[in-house]
């Protein structure tokens, strides 16, 4: 599979999981929610699950011609390693916040990683003509 095709598979898969934050949280609360009680409880929390289901469903849209929405996919992965690395300190100080570590910092790390990883290589391929046509592999 090339970078280009796989960018498109992650960026709907991680637009999914980030539409989803608060079924996430109902599910496995100390791995997605900072607060107690159910999810709807703090207007914080529903504030992130706002800008985080708005962000999933423009890297599903940004699925159709990545490279023509690299700055997004660019801002996708820088902010959720910021988020990642700001929640993962926060996490170390705060012994109730533990679950974080194994929940939504290794979920952003991952999305940080991945897209910072295949969208310079997805450009790579749309620079040789190869990837953009549709149907390419």
């Amino acid at each position: 599979m090339s970078a280009y095709r796989l960018l498109q598979v992650l960026l709907v898969a991680f637009g999914l999981v980030f539409c989803l934050v608060w079924p996430l949280a109902l599910v496995w609360p100390a791995g997605w929610a900072w607060h107690a009680g159910a999810p709807s409880a703090s207007q914080y929390f529903m504030m992130i699950v706002g800008v985080y289901a708005t962000l999933g469903v423009f890297l599903i849209a940004a699925a159709r011609d990545p490279l023509a929405h690299a700055s997004l996919i660019r801002f996708a992965a820088v902010s959720s390693a910021v988020h990642a690395a700001i929640m993962a300190l926060q996490s170390l100080a705060d012994p109730m916040h533990r679950g974080h570590l194994f929940g939504d910092v290794p979920a952003l790390l991952l999305v940080a990683l991945a897209f910072a990883v295949l969208l310079p290589k997805a450009q790579r391929e749309g620079a040789g003509g190869a990837a953009r046509a549709p149907g390419a592999a």
